[in-house]
């Protein structure tokens, strides 16, 4: 008996969505990392509850990462879940192999401002292709294309909305200034992750003409 992909499965899709998480796990790797400028979404979730109520990251993120998942699923079906393990395994394969070089960029640890602008071209750009294909490398991203989809809007109003929302509880143990450049950097990665979503790409017959 022969086996086929199902028709949802475009290796073009798969290539993009492993570009877009090589892109976002440099980022995180080589500049978030080193610099003290952190995201919202999950990963302030996470930070947020290890700081209060002394919840070990690797708990809380487990689980709000699968409850966004989840969500996603039941809004966005099959191909979204394919995409997702694309996506989420190949961040964590490149954030591995990124792990293993020395700092690329060590003037940023001690430059939150340039961090946070450079932080989010690879946050935005490297989400925005990954959405784009069709998956989600986090949690967070999950629930930004769900909620997107449900309820008619924007994808970079869903991102700044819940980015705000953690950054703002985040206020009550991050230094101004860490806040701050965060708050810049998800602004600009948001909207990054809307303009790369929705970029039109000229067809290869519109090229040729």
């Amino acid at each position: 008996m022969r086996f086929s992909f199902p028709r949802f499965v475009s290796l073009r899709r798969i290539m993009l969505a492993l570009l877009g998480s090589a892109i976002l796990a440099f980022g995180l790797c080589h500049v978030h990392a080193h610099s003290g400028v952190t995201e919202g979404g999950v990963l302030g979730l996470t930070l947020l509850a290890h700081h209060w109520l002394g919840i070990s990251p690797s708990v809380s993120g487990l689980i709000l990462n699968a409850a966004c998942y989840l969500f996603g699923y039941k809004a966005l079906g099959r191909p979204f879940v394919f995409y997702s393990v694309v996506a989420g395994g190949g961040f964590s394969l490149f954030y591995a192999l990124f792990e293993q070089l020395p700092p690329v960029f060590p003037p940023l640890a001690g430059a939150p401002l340039p961090a946070a602008i450079i932080g989010a071209l690879f946050v935005g750009i490297g989400v925005g292709l990954s959405v784009r294909a069709g998956g989600a490398p986090g949690g967070d991203d999950a629930l930004a294309m769900a909620l997107s989809q449900v309820l008619r809007q924007p994808i970079e109003r869903i991102y700044l909305a819940s980015d705000l929302i953690v950054l703002l509880l985040s206020a009550t143990y991050l230094p101004l200034s860490n806040l701050a450049c965060s708050l810049l950097t998800v602004v600009l990665s948001g909207r990054l992750i809307g303009l790369v979503q929705r970029a039109s790409v000229p067809s290869l017959k519109k090229r040729r003409a």
